[in-house]
């Protein structure tokens, strides 16, 4: 299994955190019509993503889905991953949206666009990652 140090699940963290919170000031702003309210849904997630995202991360990293010792880092890995991340995220941002705009159709309309959304650029972040060294001391294999 490759050594993943805590760098690599903080940067992982970040750049998922900037692709996310664009995706969301965008959805946002479309469903309520108003971009001040995409822009403080935006925002005042990075700080519950950022939390929330990293603790994912640990825990997925603490799974041991290996086989003969080997780490299965496979595309059915990242649809689990995907799937786990996308049902945290999707509940924090549907709060939020509520809270911020006092809507709740919009918070259920933006969780919704954001289920789509998010999965396919979570799937793409992963992947991309899964091609990215940084972090690792060694790598078993692609």
């Amino acid at each position: 299994m490759a050594d993943v140090s805590y760098k690599r699940h903080i940067a992982k963290t970040i750049t998922w955190r900037v692709v996310g919170t664009i995706d969301t000031i965008i959805l946002s702003w479309i469903i309520t019509g108003d971009p001040l309210a995409g822009l403080k849904i935006g925002f005042a997630e990075v700080t519950t993503k950022s939390v929330l995202y990293y603790l994912h991360e640990r825990v997925w990293y603490k799974i041991n889905l290996s086989k003969d010792g080997v780490l299965l880092e496979s595309r059915k890995r990242h649809i689990a991953k995907t799937i786990t991340w996308r049902f945290i995220g999707t509940i924090d941002t549907m709060t939020l949206a509520w809270i911020i705009s006092g809507n709740p159709l919009s918070a259920l309309q933006i969780g919704f666009a954001e289920v789509v959304t998010k999965m396919i650029l979570y799937y793409l972040h992963e992947r991309v990652w899964y091609n990215i060294d940084f972090g690792l001391s060694k790598r078993n294999n692609k």
